[in-house]
């Protein structure tokens, strides 16, 4: 190049520009960078020995302005997602799969908690969204509905209530029931509230984790009351389900995120992606939920 006024045109500045950019870098350096002649501009021997350095300097400034530019555009950072055992083991991973084909630099991590402290995790700032049931919010933190599903029961295919294509909360009269957690046990409260008192139904014990009820159930002792979508779980234990009616039950589930701190781009990015995803994947597993067979229809 060998010339200000070549630089300038490159640049897209006036000669003048340049060369007064290059005296203020020379007097913050306290050397000459340039020897100077009537036809030509060359490095000097100082300006040889800093040219790596700077060079160095430039590569970095166009990694961060690459790196500024995913940020924008939402296609990197750090996600934090807190989620109950069942969405956090199957709907989850398989979202953060496809996510990641599209925004391979957003690092999504999954945290697993209790129901009841997702509200209190997004609050907190220990996570920066969160998916679970609906919960009451205080005004630091936002409640979106994803989607509904209906509480049924999961019972093995030996049981004697499978082979009723649709239940009543009176068939559970006198059914052993475990339910999952203070949350299941919660639910199953509210549900007897809204039953006759001779329709009403009881659990028989309560433990803390959904993969031991329906473990147990898969044994044909007990069944359970879980959401639909726990469905995703279930038929790995080989259970089936039956809908309970009169009335029936929605479990509804929330997407959870801070009304006090903005998210970066990364965050409204897959939260974005989250939403409409989650209730897709819902809704697959209506579709998928296995029709009764004549077997089970002749029990």
């Amino acid at each position: 190049m060998h010339s200000f006024g070549a630089a300038a045109q490159r640049l897209g500045m006036t000669p003048q520009a340049v060369s007064q950019l290059v005296a203020e870098l020379e007097n913050i350096l306290a050397f000459r960078l340039f020897d100077r002649t009537t036809r030509r501009v060359i490095l000097s021997s100082a300006g040889r020995d800093f040219l790596p350095s700077a060079e160095t300097i430039l590569r970095h400034v166009r990694a961060a302005e690459s790196a500024a530019d995913d940020v924008r555009n939402q296609a990197a950072g750090v996600v934090r997602v807190g989620a109950p055992l069942v969405l956090a083991s199957t709907a989850l991973p398989a979202a953060i799969t496809l996510y990641n084909s599209l925004r391979p630099k957003v690092v999504i991590r999954v945290r697993d908690l209790p129901v009841d402290s997702l509200v209190d995790a997004v609050a907190a700032g220990d996570v920066d969204i969160a998916i679970g049931p609906d919960r009451a919010v205080p005004a630091s933190v936002k409640q979106q509905a994803v989607f509904n599903s209906l509480w049924v029961l999961w019972c093995s295919r030996s049981h004697p209530l499978a082979k009723k294509r649709r239940l009543r909360w009176s068939d559970l009269r006198g059914t052993p029931l475990v339910a999952a957690g203070r949350d299941h046990e919660h639910n199953v409260t509210q549900m007897r509230l809204s039953t006759p008192e001779g329709e009403r139904v009881t659990p028989i014990d309560v433990v803390d984790n959904i993969s031991t009820a329906l473990g147990i159930a898969a044994q044909g002792v007990s069944a359970t009351l879980c959401p639909a979508y726990v469905g995703a779980l279930a038929q790995a234990y080989g259970l089936i389900s039956r809908r309970v009616t009169h009335p029936e039950v929605l479990r509804k589930v929330c997407l959870y995120s801070s009304t006090v701190r903005d998210p970066s781009p990364g965050v409204s990015g897959f939260a974005d992606f989250l939403a409409p995803w989650l209730l897709e994947w819902s809704r697959s597993l209506d579709r998928e939920s296995p029709p009764l067979s004549e077997e089970d229809s002749r029990r």
